[in-house]
């Protein structure tokens, strides 16, 4: 059982800490941070909510699901989508190497481009590295919240 304070804090925190690792994500093809240290931050913001309130509340409250009783941790519905995350990013990143190949470029080549007349921003550099990021992004949310899940429910 979890208390107010508990409770409170991870409903501020949470939305915080997905906000900075979105922040980290976007800056990592030209600055330290990208997919891993986002991941891991998500993952963080996730976690501090599990403890807070539950497995149940992030089946219920954030994947907007009915719970079934009697299932085993492995078995949950939320640690399948966990799962699932997992093989999307490893399926990504794979992928995002494997296109520079067909394009007779070298193994996780990047290139990127300028787009301008962007609002607040005025112009924006997308790589094609940023794809990748994605991939790790989701290996390292789906891993951590996999195997986090699985422990504590042991």
């Amino acid at each position: 059982m979890t208390t107010v304070i508990i409770r409170t804090i991870a409903r501020l925190t949470a939305p915080i800490v997905v906000v900075f690792a979105i922040s980290l994500f976007f800056q990592g093809h030209n600055l330290p941070g990208g997919g891993f240290i986002a991941g891991v931050l998500s993952a963080g913001a996730f976690v501090l909510l599990y403890i807070a309130f539950g497995l149940d509340y992030l089946e219920i409250g954030v994947l907007g699901r009915d719970v079934e009783g009697g299932t085993s941790i492995v078995e949950h519905r939320t640690v399948l989508t966990y799962h699932r995350t997992f093989v999307l990013g490893l399926a990504i990143a794979v992928g995002s190497g494997l296109i520079t190949l067909l394009v007779d470029e070298p193994l996780l080549a990047q290139t990127y481009t300028i787009v301008e007349d962007v609002p607040i921003y005025h112009e924006i550099e997308l790589a094609t590295a940023l794809v990748f990021d994605l991939g790790v992004f989701f290996v390292v949310v789906g891993g951590l919240l996999t195997i986090l899940s699985v422990v504590s429910g042991e």
